[in-house]
């Protein structure tokens, strides 16, 4: 099976009338749909319970997205049954198949693309750009892993012997748990299930409860490009009712989860666990969290780089694991970085996503609390210089919040905000900016801007983080070109988008044969 070489989706230009009109269409489209019931789907039947719970939309929070179904402990071991019988067949379909399906996917979503960027904007809120962004990436990992999933299949030669013939192959593992996020709600549950699937897995998913619909979308999808019942079964309700008894069941064979540093942790201390009955140690892909730096500095591109971090730290209300929440600069240009950072995000605008403003709410009213109890913190450990307020109370705005003068110890410093607010600090000189960026307990991104080659040669070599950037932003990471994951507390470092993961979703098998 030949394919194309790989290529990145391209992004939608929003600027023309076509990819405006587009995305206007389908954002009227869309809001005819909100407030629809989703069901369970468990073995490819739609399934319905009693209790239910809703997503909102987060610029307007009085408005429901969607209904979901409050699934049970039962549900679960319904959902693994259908996902383990389903493995017994896809399992054994080609690998030429299984990719097939899956390139099919890709398309079908590419036709429906503004739809699914509509609910985007919906229900978690990301504007036109990083909703597009993230429907590129979904299909980017659709395409990608298809064609991985043929590269496995092919195995590895082994070394030759006179009386024997060996083979390497790679086998599927059986039934993966998918717990994503809710930041990135196409992008990481269809990155980890449809490396899942295409590896020849079958997949119970918990979609987070701020962004089910959009799991919908990838559903949707690959039911229409062909993929057999029970391969993909969706289950939505709350994680100790849901996620724990789906973790901790003896026929998951692996847990493939992204989100916060508590929960990774808390899921990856159960996937050791050895429950009764189970016959395996469960693999478990734990992608956390980040402090990530942006370090600019005295032979920066000062504009370049004071930009680039700005687009980092605020991009999507700093709601990215990648965000540069960290801002450093080296002693000589600190004054003048601070007055060009404060001045840009101060002219930051704020508003409704529908209505494409940069900058936008946070995902709940739980996580405003939480910013905004740093951001008070903050108060004691930096000087406010920008924002530090709520905004429109019609949504769950904070206004983008700078703290200068912050000590590299500071707990705004150290600890994942996840939000609008970035703590700057004054380095000594290049050497302090790297030992500040390399002072937290995570690794996941960083950036440097400086334009002396020693300098950016001295940061590959010792600026500790899964994805470093040099002279560009610290988010963004485009599948096979920056292949994505983080040291430390920031995960087990899979590196989704890349040459090695769907090695996590395979076991090597070695069959010889004797000559006869």
């Amino acid at each position: 099976m030949a394919l194309p070489e790989f290529r990145n989706e391209p992004f939608t230009d929003f600027t023309t009338e076509p990819g405006r009109s587009a995305m206007l269409g389908a954002l009227k489209k869309v809001a005819s749909e909100l407030g629809k019931e989703l069901p369970l789907v468990i073995g490819g039947k739609r399934v319905t319970t009693k209790d239910k719970f809703t997503s909102t939309n987060p610029s307007q929070k009085d408005e429901v997205v969607v209904v979901c179904q409050k699934a049970t402990a039962d549900h679960v071991q319904q959902a693994v049954a259908a996902a383990d019988e389903a493995f017994r067949t896809w399992s054994r379909v080609p690998a030429e198949e299984r990719a097939a399906i899956v390139l099919r996917a890709a398309e079908r979503l590419r036709r429906r693309k503004f739809d699914a960027e509509a609910w985007q904007v919906y229900e978690v809120a990301k504007n036109w750009g990083e909703a597009d962004g993230d429907v590129a990436e979904t299909i980017d990992h659709l395409e990608f892993f298809a064609r991985e999933a043929l590269r496995y299949a092919q195995g590895r030669p082994m070394a030759a012997h006179p009386e024997e013939f060996s083979e390497y192959l790679y086998v599927p593992l059986g039934v993966v748990a998918v717990i994503p996020p809710w930041n990135f709600p196409l992008a990481i549950p269809v990155g980890m299930a449809s490396a899942a699937i295409a590896a020849g897995n079958t997949v119970v998913m918990k979609p987070s409860s701020d962004s089910p619909a959009n799991a919908y979308v990838f559903l949707e999808v690959m039911e229409e490009a062909g993929l057999p019942p029970g391969v993909l079964n969706i289950i939505t309700g709350s994680g100790g009712s849901v996620g724990d008894p789906l973790v901790l069941h003896p026929r998951v064979r692996m847990i493939a989860f992204t989100g916060s540093k508590d929960v990774g942790l808390h899921l990856y201390e159960s996937a050791a666990k050895v429950s009764p009955g189970q016959i395996w140690l469960k693999r478990c892909i734990a992608e956390m969290g980040g402090k990530n730096a942006v370090i600019i500095d005295d032979e920066a591109d000062l504009d370049e780089a004071v930009t680039a971090a700005v687009v980092s730290g605020y991009g999507f209300q700093g709601q990215k694991c990648s965000a540069g929440s960290r801002l450093v600069a080296t002693a000589a240009v600190y004054k003048d970085v601070v007055e060009a950072f404060v001045e840009k995000v101060r002219a930051l605008e704020q508003g409704p996503a529908k209505d494409n403003y940069f900058a936008g709410p946070v995902i709940n009213e739980g996580a405003k609390r939480t910013i905004m109890e740093y951001i008070q913190i903050g108060k004691s450990e930096g000087r406010l210089a920008a924002g530090g307020e709520p905004g429109d109370p019609s949504g769950h705005y904070i206004q983008p919040t700078v703290y200068v003068d912050v000590d590299r110890k500071a707990r705004i410093a150290q600890e994942e905000i996840f939000g609008p607010v970035v703590s700057v600090t004054k380095a000594k000189d290049f050497d302090d900016a790297l030992a500040i960026a390399n002072g937290t307990e995570y690794g996941l991104t960083g950036a440097v801007f400086s334009r002396n080659p020693e300098k950016l040669a001295q940061a590959r070599r010792e600026f500790f983080a899964g994805n470093l950037y040099l002279n560009r932003k610290c988010t963004g990471a485009l599948v096979g070109v920056h292949p994505f994951g983080g040291f430390n507390m920031s995960g087990t470092d899979a590196k989704v988008g890349g040459p090695d993961y769907l090695l996590y979703f395979l076991q090597p098998k070695v069959v010889s044969i004797k000559h006869r």
